[in-house]
């Protein structure tokens, strides 16, 4: 279950790493005309790719905590559970909004805040990257 959510966790580091630099930045080329249309893709298909890991991720973390391997800390899987709480709430609160905005038409000053607010789930990822290789340590060790 740790190989599991281990992988889960570090594909999304990656993900959320490559859409902060390189996809979030890229969508203000897209251009008005273009964007309602690149939007609804967008939506659909990065759903089909970050899905599956955010869903076994969430798996995984939850079923940590009572269930963690010799060796993995409970407060661990508890500040693991909680970080992904923080992602998924951003994911909720500040992402899922401004998506919606973008997905009526291009506004600059979304597509800013975007960006902006995305830094946060790449903290909490990153964050969460550290500590999923600190519990393989821990259950290896």
């Amino acid at each position: 279950m740790l190989l599991a959510h281990a992988g889960a966790t570090l594909a999304m580091v990656g993900l959320i790493w490559f859409v902060q630099v390189v996809h979030y930045p890229l969508m203000g080329r897209v251009g008005r005309d273009l964007f309602p249309p690149y939007a609804k893709a967008h939506s659909r298909l990065t759903s089909r790719v970050v899905g599956p890991p955010m869903l076994l991720e969430a798996a995984t973390a939850a079923l940590l905590i009572p269930l963690r391997p010799d060796g993995v800390p409970l407060s661990y899987a508890l500040l693991g559970a909680a970080l992904l709480a923080g992602v998924w709430l951003s994911t909720a609160l500040l992402q899922v909004p401004r998506h919606t905005a973008l997905g009526r038409g291009f506004d600059r000053s979304e597509h800013r805040r975007l960006v902006a607010t995305n830094w946060l789930r790449t903290a909490l990822w990153s964050l969460r990257g550290l500590l999923v290789l600190a519990m393989l340590h821990a259950a290896l060790g």
